[in-house]
């Protein structure tokens, strides 16, 4: 079982993929869960929207989605992310490229844990959440 980094139509620019690594099987140990395969691919906007709409009849561009294939206490996806989507939401939220994408990555985990982020209440948990998880990788 392990954590997956791949790269669809763009350069993998990735630092740190061992910490990162840790750090997503850290986050999930602690929550009691074990870390099963967990694949992430890197992909452009436009790879990213056709997955939207084939796959949710969603017609709009997002910055992860995650499928999950979580089996008892044993955590699995595959969680695409757009590398578009995070650079613009970087330059948005007025923070660096890396931070953006480390939330975005956590994120993902978190909902293979069973967060939600469709209300508001519940994405306002989802955002302690990532912030929490953020402080224990720097």
């Amino acid at each position: 079982m392990a954590v997956s980094f791949n790269f669809v139509e763009i350069k993998d620019t990735l630092r740190q993929k061992n910490k990162l690594k840790s750090w997503i099987k850290s986050i999930v140990e602690q929550k009691g869960m074990k870390v099963g395969d967990i694949s992430y691919i890197f992909c452009s906007d436009d790879y990213l929207l056709e997955i939207n709409q084939n796959y949710l009849q969603h017609d709009f561009y997002t910055d992860i989605i995650t499928f999950d294939y979580t089996a008892e206490n044993k955590i699995a996806g595959d969680l695409f992310i757009s590398i578009d989507r995070v650079m613009d939401n970087a330059k948005e939220l007025n923070v660096s490229f890396e931070e953006e994408l480390h939330r975005v990555i956590i994120h993902g985990v978190l909902h293979l844990l069973g967060f939600k982020d469709k209300t508001d209440k519940e994405a306002k948990q989802m955002r302690i959440k990532e912030q929490e998880c953020l402080k224990t990788l720097m």
